[in-house]
């Protein structure tokens, strides 16, 4: 195929393309109305289900498929990135030596610790009643632990950031999810159906049906690759030497 051909073909699915945009964006409600199709079912199924948050009824009940297809996307991240840092050969690993921290910035930092992943572990578990949820909530547990980082040195973050344990629990996590829409075919319904448990009442934790166990999968899943994303961005930062040998001024600035 030549050039000219490919031309043409891109040239003509752009087309059909962008016919597709305009007539769908000729079909749109119109701005500034009060009422919209769609939020209207939404939150009349966030609603039936027991789910006081709308967001997360969408995102882990009505359109559960579609967030199992981010998480995949955040997986296949993280596997990637450990893929390609991984210590070579020809890399050997220096351990960092503590260098001296400010004591107001250690203070603020050990004393904000514990309230951030407090706040993280939170926002999972209220996804389903207020804003937030397993994205966020994992994002917050995930960065609180690197406080350490900032307010003692790499040494103690190490301690409590084995790496091969977070790497399972985002497995773990990812497979939680599966197992839960593999239920719903199970039980006689479609995949990631929330019908598999009561709906409980309606404003309190144990609301929802499934979503709250989606939620706490996204949850975990999230915050156990955010940490394994950081830490191996971060030994290539601190630790890992390049192979030469030769640390540069940088790297020792860095390695706390």
């Amino acid at each position: 195929m030549n050039r000219r051909i490919r031309l043409w073909l891109v040239a003509a699915g752009g087309a059909g393309l962008a016919a597709l945009l305009v007539a769908a964006c000729l079909d749109l409600p119109r701005f500034g109305g009060d009422r919209h199709p769609y939020g209207d079912r939404a939150v009349r199924a966030a609603l039936t289900r027991h789910t006081a948050n709308t967001v997360a009824s969408v995102n882990f009940d009505q359109r559960a498929f579609d967030t199992l297809g981010e998480m995949t996307i955040l997986f296949a991240a993280v596997l990637g990135c450990v893929v390609l840092l991984r210590q070579t050969r020809d890399e050997h690993r220096a351990r960092p030596a503590p260098e001296p921290v400010a004591r107001p910035v250690r203070r603020y930092a050990l004393l904000v610790l514990p309230v951030a992943l407090l706040t993280g572990l939170y926002v999972i578990a209220h996804g389903q009643l207020s804003p937030g949820g397993g994205f966020q909530g994992g994002v917050v547990a995930a960065t609180a632990l690197h406080l350490l980082y900032l307010g003692a040195d790499y040494r103690a973050l190490e301690r409590v950031r084995p790496i091969g344990l977070y790497e399972a629990g985002d497995a773990i996590a990812a497979s939680a999810y599966l197992v839960t829409g593999l239920a719903g075919l199970i039980g006689g319904t479609a995949f990631l159906a929330n019908t598999l448990l009561p709906y409980g009442t309606f404003n309190t934790l144990s609301s929802g049906g499934t979503v709250p166990l989606l939620n706490a999968a996204i949850g975990m899943e999230v915050a156990c690759a955010v940490v394994v994303l950081l830490a191996r961005f971060l030994d290539q930062a601190v630790e890992i030497e390049d192979p030469t040998g030769v640390e540069t001024p940088t790297d020792k600035e860095r390695g706390k």
